[in-house]
């Protein structure tokens, strides 16, 4: 049995199959990044629940990354 119609059948179960497949594997991403990021803003936000100090480098003088090279009032001044 290998006529038109079975083989047609058999391409669109392939079809079927690896359509079904990617959206589980993009719904699974999806709600695994949704995940980590509410998991990171409760951090931030409830840092006593989940043993954090707060939010990590928000501070220039904490984190070293930036440091400040002239008075607030002249930035505005200029």
């Amino acid at each position: 049995m290998s006529g038109a119609f079975v083989q047609g059948a058999e391409a669109y179960g392939r079809f079927l199959e690896v359509f079904i497949d990617g959206h589980w594997w993009v719904v699974g991403d999806y709600l695994e990044n949704v995940g980590k990021a509410t998991k990171r803003l409760g951090a931030n936000a409830y840092p006593q629940l989940y043993g954090a100090s707060g939010i990590r480098g928000g501070s220039p003088e904490v984190s070293g990354r930036a440091t400040p090279s002239k008075d607030i009032e002249s930035r505005f001044n200029d």
